[in-house]
């Protein structure tokens, strides 16, 4: 009886699996890949859609910047931490399951983040909320992928997905100061409800179960591990300006996290089946590839964040107003992301990285130049909204090549760690440009934000040059 089940594996496996890609039909497969993006776009909004309503939480919590880092900072270390071991969960599990579990934790987290009577309730419910997003962004992918095993078709729908991806960060702010205004800023978390109601009914019509053939181990020394060296990282880039970057406390911080990295590193090689493949990153394809999604989301979250505090406490700009000012960086971020999928899908990455580069580059390099933004002068105006117009395009063309190069990194049966290894680079990035913005406009002056955010503006067209040794690396593929 009990040898039964192991024998006849092979043959069950299919009934409890999806149809092989293959057989689904073309209208299907994109129907999947609607449903998906819908939580993508659910997960890119809610980490940009707080940042227009930081001034107003701190007003009415009376909390300070540094708090306010927290609230966004809870979900995004939380969710960089975990998404690694969600996308190996649902290759065990099945992605669909997972997928609508997150659904679900992810919709009562953010009724949590409306009813939170005080920071370190909005915190804690940040945190719960990254929780459940860690299973919905790279498990949405390994379904997309399931679903779509043609290399060339698979390249345009991770150039739709990066749109979603884009419109949803990028949109956030607009849609923040929307609801701020009118609402109040628990509105931010109140509008997630129906989009998960939603997007929960629609998994459950239409997108199919699947998973890896082979179940692996987990590894739960390899998850504790990398969660205290992210989390020791951006506790030490947002406390490090108050604390001193040479105070005890910020030392205990520097080594926490050589120690987690180089245990999870020896962890990680030791193991048979590892959380993370180490050995991809001696593909310098691959390892850059990361480093891209890294240096991309550092770029665009300092962007939206410094412009945010530049235009409302600077210039005295009200949230809606601000978040406007963000629809040029949508309209790029739209508009060329399937464009960019679709030289991925003939040409290969290296042209859209290329893009990618010079319009990230010159997005910071023309704010960095203009530095007057937050004098008042109405002439910076269509400066600004230019420079966003370039970030937004750069920030198009870069994240299509970059998740199909770590699509294309690994077997098919590990489709959900695939994704998550460009989700977790992600987050790092945007857990990182809020604790740099963060550190450069704390404790500065309306009159004196200009000049605090040139290092920021300098970093922007930094991470857009790097993407130039992404774009040579690719090369190799």
């Amino acid at each position: 009886m009990t040898t039964t089940p192991a024998t006849t594996t092979p043959t069950t496996t299919p009934a409890t699996a999806p149809p092989p890609p293959p057989l689904l039909t073309a209208r299907r497969r994109w129907t999947v890949l609607t449903v998906c993006a819908l939580s993508l776009f659910l997960v890119g909004l809610d980490t940009t859609i707080v940042n227009v309503g930081l001034p107003a939480i701190g007003r009415g919590l009376q909390v300070g910047t540094r708090d306010l880092e927290w609230i966004v900072d809870a979900y995004t270390v939380v969710l960089a931490s975990l998404l690694i071991t969600a996308g190996a969960l649902a290759d065990r599990f099945g992605r669909r399951r997972v997928f609508q579990c997150g659904l679900l934790l992810f919709g009562l987290a953010s009724l949590g983040c409306a009813l939170a009577p005080s920071t370190g309730a909005l915190v804690a419910a940040r945190a719960l909320q990254g929780v459940g997003a860690s299973m919905l962004s790279p498990v949405a992918l390994a379904i997309v992928v399931n679903a779509m095993p043609d290399p060339r078709e698979r390249a345009r729908a991770i150039g739709v997905w990066a749109s979603v991806f884009g419109l949803s960060m990028a949109a956030g702010p607009v849609t923040g100061g929307a609801l701020v205004a009118a609402f109040g800023w628990r509105s931010v978390f109140w509008v997630n409800v129906p989009v998960v109601v939603a997007a929960v009914v629609l998994t459950a019509l239409v997108v199919p179960e699947s998973r890896a053939p082979r179940a692996r181990r987990l590894d739960l020394p390899g998850q504790a591990l990398l969660t205290a060296a992210v989390a020791a990282a951006v506790a030490v880039l947002i406390e490090g300006p108050r604390l001193g970057w040479a105070s005890p406390w910020t030392l205990a911080g520097y080594a926490v996290t050589a120690a987690a990295t180089a245990g999870f590193v020896r962890a990680e090689r030791r193991r048979a089946e590892p959380l993370m493949d180490l050995a991809l990153f001696r593909r310098p394809v691959f390892g850059t590839a990361v480093l891209g999604a890294v240096a991309v989301f550092v770029a665009l979250t300092v962007s939206l964040l410094l412009t945010t505090f530049q235009l409302q406490h600077g210039r005295g700009w009200t949230p809606p107003a601000a978040g406007l000012a963000a629809l040029p960086m949508a309209l790029g971020a739209t508009v060329c992301a399937p464009l960019s999928g679709v030289l991925v899908s003939r040409g290969g990455p290296r042209r859209p990285l290329l893009l990618a580069a010079w319009f990230t580059a010159a997005g910071g390099a023309l704010l960095l130049v203009r530095t007057g933004l937050s004098e008042g002068g109405a002439a910076d105006v269509p400066v600004l909204l230019l420079a966003l117009l370039l970030l937004g395009t750069g920030f198009g063309f870069a994240n299509a090549p970059i998740t199909n190069t770590a699509v294309g990194g690994l077997p098919a049966d590990r489709a959900g760690v695939a994704g998550a290894i460009t989700s977790t680079a992600r987050q790092v990035g945007s857990a990182v440009g809020v604790a740099v913005a963060g550190g450069l406009v704390a404790g500065a002056t309306p009159a004196g934000l200009a000049a605090a955010s040139r290092p920021g503006w300098l970093l922007v067209t930094a991470c857009g040059l790097f993407l130039l040794l992404v774009a040579r690396a690719s090369r190799q593929r």
